[in-house]
Formats: structure tokens, sequence, C-alpha cells
């Protein structure tokens, strides 16, 4: 579909900033500039600057839908555009195997961060620990240059508040692969620290890390005669180190895995098989994948709670397609060889959100189902589609890739909606967040929840979340696999699973659950409740939230204080 005239569409619907709640308006603040009030202020000036320059005549169609909140672009374009104009959230990186090509990812990882871009990074290149490094020394591997580059993360804090985030992957073949899967094996008393203290030191805490699995480790997986040579040279072509990888190997490096996903939550899982078996690599929430380096994305989800039809479905895709497509030609880059790979690739992020509230409301559980399938096609062609046309219109590059879910978790709060593919994460919660350097919290219920609940006349306990499925681990992988097969980049997804002594299955049982999955998503990551100290979300009763709704609390140490809302508690 084309925009017939681009003219409005009829029949809308305003959503006003009166309409949000509490929670949602101090998110929403973080993002307001200079005499900004509201979301229709954000929404004027991120549609005028973005797709103004292009389709001045689109200008209010795309701002009606941020205000209504049926698309919502990224947190960096709705914080910078008109000032920085820095409007790209994630930037991937291949690190080489020598000093120089190392130390040239800490420049280009260093700036990017000091812009608020997420860093992620391969390592797979570099030799592993003990090999050769000019006939006079050994290496020490990559997993140390890793843990230098976390502490960089720790140190940069872009805009007062937010910290560096980063991605570490691995492949599963290399020898450091084990040391590399230990890295964040706390102990009780670093745990005990962070629980106290979120910003207390622990190794590779500003760092997600997985392994990267391709089309070999699957047939290792599956050919118990494989054997394969992996080697790695010096820049004049001798062979500094080489692994023996087998049958053995692989299904070890699985097992270890898996057991401490059920552990300590990492690493995660990276696929990139078949006609992707280059793409490995990936931002830090590892939805946006790429096999050149310096490459880069703009994210933005579009919200399917409230959209009505699948014609307006269709016109919001079209819209959000050509916002992303104009975002690409406005960013500014943090380094000249992000513009160089942006040039070629020009990646876009068009995601979901609000899919599982999209489910309740048409009475559905959160499965597949074919109502939702055909949705998800128009948004796979209406994106394709747009993305080659008006890319040919502008006279740039076509998206090399289009769609991608990111986990919205900002913007999914302001959009008042389930974030990215996940079901609720519980209808009341209690959030931790870092304000200049003071850690705060407060009692959250869930906007969603709460709405479904008015709406539909729900008990709390019967609304699915995250928790519920945390036991039923078989039903959220289908649902990430379904979703997976319209989405030509990746899925962020977090698998949600019990605290490890309340687990119903056993490291090998869940491995055996896992596996037949994999081939079908491009990643996953679990995170079992309570696995690190001082995570940001902790369920509370939908009765407690109500009652401390709208107060703010801030830390010091394990005690808090009331610093909003009504005190004395």
């Amino acid at each position: 579909m084309r925009l017939e005239g681009r003219n409005h569409h009829e029949n809308r619907r305003t959503v006003t900033d009166d309409n949000m709640s509490t929670f949602a308006k101090t998110v929403l603040g973080k993002y307001l500039r200079d005499d900004e009030k509201t979301l229709a202020d954000v929404a004027q000036r991120v549609a005028s600057t973005v797709i103004g320059p292009f389709y001045p005549e689109l200008v209010e169609p795309v701002a009606e839908m941020i205000v209504n909140r049926e698309f919502l672009p990224g947190g960096r374009q709705l914080a910078n555009a008109g000032y920085s104009n820095m409007l790209n959230n994630c930037f991937l990186y291949r690190v080489g195997d020598s000093k120089e090509e190392i130390a040239d990812f800490f420049r280009k990882g260093m700036t990017t961060g000091m812009t608020g871009g997420g860093v992620g990074a391969v390592w797979s290149d570099l030799r592993p620990r003990g090999a050769t490094v000019l006939s006079q020394g050994h290496s020490t591997g990559p997993c140390a240059f890793m843990q230098g580059f976390n502490e960089v993360g720790r140190a940069v804090v872009n805009g007062g508040g937010r910290r560096m985030a980063i991605w570490a992957g691995l492949h599963w073949y290399h020898p450091d692969v084990f040391e590399f899967m230990a890295l964040k094996d706390w102990n009780e008393h670093v745990v005990a620290a962070k629980a106290e203290d979120f910003s207390a030191f622990a190794p590779m805490d500003m760092t997600n890390i997985s392994i990267i699995l391709d089309d070999e480790f699957f047939e290792a997986m599956e050919d118990e005669k494989f054997h394969k040579v992996y080697e790695w040279h010096n820049d004049k072509g001798k062979r500094v180190a080489a692994v023996e990888v087998t049958h053995a190997w692989a299904k070890k490096v699985y097992a270890t895995a898996v057991e401490k996903m059920l552990t300590t939550g990492e690493p995660g899982f990276s696929v990139d098989i078949g006609e992707n078996k280059f793409e490995n690599l990936r931002n830090p929430c590892c939805e946006i994948t790429s096999e050149d380096d310096s490459d880069v994305c703009c994210l933005g989800s579009i919200n399917l709670a409230r959209i009505d039809t699948l014609t307006r479905m269709e016109e919001v895709t079209e819209l959000a397609t050509i916002f992303l497509l104009c975002s690409t030609l406005m960013s500014e880059v943090p380094h000249v060889e992000v513009l160089k790979t942006r040039e070629r690739n020009r990646r876009l992020g068009l995601g979901l959100m609000g899919v599982y509230e999209w489910l309740v409301s048409r009475g559905y559980k959160y499965e597949p189902n074919d109502e939702l399938a055909e949705w998800l096609e128009v948004w796979e062609d209406a994106s394709d589609e747009s993305a080659y046309h008006y890319a040919l219109e502008l006279g740039c590059s076509i998206p090399k890739k289009v769609r991608a879910v990111a986990p919205a978790g900002s913007i999914g709060i302001v959009g008042e909606t389930t974030t990215g593919l996940e079901p609720l994460f519980a209808a009341a919660y209690k959030r931790r967040y870092i304000q200049e350097t003071t850690w705060k919290y407060q009692y959250v219920i869930d906007a969603t929840a709460q709405r479904l609940i008015e709406k539909y006349d729900v008990d709390p306990a019967d609304l699915e979340t995250a928790y519920d499925l945390a036991f039923d681990p078989a039903r959220r992988l289908a649902m990430q696999a379904f979703i997976q097969s319209y989405t030509d980049h990746a899925i962020s997804s977090t698998l949600n699973l019990p605290a490890k002594s309340e687990q119903p299955f056993t490291a090998e049982e869940f491995g055996k659950i896992l596996y037949p999955f994999l081939p079908k998503l491009r990643g996953i990551t679990a995170y079992p409740d309570g696995a690190r100290g001082g995570q940001p979300l902790n369920v509370v009763s939908y009765d407690e939230a109500k009652q401390f709704e709208g107060m703010e609390f801030e830390e010091f140490g394990l005690d808090q204080a009331c610093v909003s809302g009504v005190c004395g508690i």
C-alpha cells in the first residue's frame, strides 16, 4: 500500500497526555527538551526534524501516530531529534586479532558509548589465551580485553544517567569459550554487594554475553563423527593457535551453557545459520544482526494494542518505515567507519510491542493464532515494500533488513502496553532506577494490566505473566519462534525462569526443551528469578503496589526513604 495522497487516516483516535498514567509521564520526562511539556510537543519536534526535510506533508500524520502511541520511535530519536541528531540506537563491531585492531575497537567503542549508543562486539577472531604473540610472549585471550572494555562501560555515563550498554559474543568453537562462560559466575559476596548497591563492582556486569552458534554447531551436535580443526593465524599467515572440535566438544559447550542459563542467566545463545550464517554481530540487546564491522541501526516499535484494523496497521507500518528510513539519512554518527557501513546496509529496526495486550483484547491466550499471523503478514509485506519503494524515491541504498523486535522498555512504558513480544512481566512490581548518582525505586501497577482489569473485569491473578510462563518455557519459546518467522533481523527477548530452587526441570531436561527451538530462533536469553543481585524489577502483590503507587523511594544501602508521595510508611 502506498499512502494515497499522503492524507490523514479517517476516524483517528487522539490520545492526550491527560490519558497517561503517572508512571508513563515520569518516563516521558526524560525525553522532554527545553520548554516541552507533553508527548505532543515531543512528537511534533521529532516528526519535523526526521521526516520534515524529505516529506513535509507527512509531518502531521507521523506526529499524530506518535501522539496516539500507535508507533513510538526509539528513545534516542525521542531525546535527540532536533538537538544532537544522534538518532541511531545500535552499533556493531568485529574485533580484529592485532594490538592495533584491538586498540581501534576501544577507540570506536568509547566514542560510540560517549554519544549514548550501545556497543556490541564479536571477539572470536582474537587468538586464544596462551597463543604465541610475536614469538616472544603469549596472548591473554579475548576474555581479558572484554573485561577491560566492560570497565570502560562502567565509567561512561551519557546524559548524566544512561550507562553504556555492551554485548560480547564468542563462537562455540573458540578455545576460550569455557572461560568466557564463567566470566559472570559471581560468588555470594559479589551478589550480596550488588543487592546492597547495584553500582558495586562485579565482573562483566555492564556486558551481556552470548555463545554464537552456527551451522557447524548443529552439525556437530547431530553427528557423532564430527571433527574439525579451527585455526588462528598472525598477519603473516603463520598459525599461532588451533583447536580440535568434535561432537563431544559441542555437547559440552551446550550442556555448560544451559546449566548457567538456569543459574546465573548467562550466557545466552546467538543463532546465525542458513542465509544468516555470517550475520553474527549483534547490538547489546541482540535484535540487530550484521556481518559488517561498524554497522548501525535505528529502532522504533509499532504498538499493536492501539491499532484497530488491518488497514490502519498497513498505513502505520508504511509511515513508520518511511520515518526510520529518513532517520538513517538524518542521523549523525560517532565515527566515520559507521557512516561508510550505513551507506551500504541501511539497516532498519521496525519492531512491535503490545502483542500480549492485543491477544487479551481479542480473547486469545499467549500462543500463535491465525489472526495474529494475518497482522504479522501485513507488518512484513508493508515494511518490505515501503523500504524498497521509498529508498528508490529518496535515492539512497535499499535497506538490507527492515524488522527487528527490540525490548522497547522505556517506550513500552510511555506507550503503556506490553513490551516487545513479551507477556505481562507482572500485574505489579517494584522498579529500581538510577537518577544521577542515586538509586531509587517506585511501586508500579502495570498500566496495561490495570486497563485490562478494568475493561474486561479480569482478576489480576488471571492475567498471564512472564512468571507464569516461566514454568512452561516451551509455550514461551513457541511464540518467539512464530514471530521470528516474520522478522528478518532478530528478536530481543528474555525467557524468564523460576528461581533455581523452584525450577521443575533439570538442566538436561531444559536443554531438551530448548534445543528443537534454537534453529527457529535468532537468539535467546534466559533469566532465573533472583539470579543477579539488585535486579531492576521485582514482582510484588497487586494490593501492595496499590497501597504505595505514585511514591518514590530512595535507597541507602539496604535501607530506604520515601522522597515523594505520602511519606511516613
